[in-house]
């Protein structure tokens, strides 16, 4: 899946791409992908919850909205950083049914 906008460019972090496995990030200059197996706060998030990405320091990014922040090192080298925090349970949203319309 592609998403529809390109996330905000603050300090050359962008996300370019979510699929079914995952998002790819362009940070200086290069492209990073992050599995959701190794993500997974990423997994249900909202298109717009995962475009609003900040780079507040070198080397550091965060998604205010998830309450995610990542070392780009992490990214980099997850391998490095094998304890993962556990996915807080989100909240159910809401969704509106259409009522039948009443014709004839």
């Amino acid at each position: 899946m592609r998403s529809a906008g390109r996330g905000r460019s603050n300090s050359a972090v962008e996300v370019l791409d979510i699929s079914a496995r995952g998002l790819r990030l362009a940070l200086d200059g290069h492209e990073l992908f992050m599995p959701f197996e190794e993500f997974p706060w990423f997994r249900d998030a909202t298109v717009a919850e995962v475009l609003d990405v900040e780079r507040p320091a070198p080397g550091h990014l965060r998604w205010p909205r998830l309450d995610v922040d990542l070392a780009v090192d992490s990214i980099e080298h997850p391998e490095r950083y094998p304890l993962v925090a556990p996915v807080a349970p989100r909240k159910k949203r809401r969704v509106m049914a259409r009522r039948p319309s009443k014709r004839g």
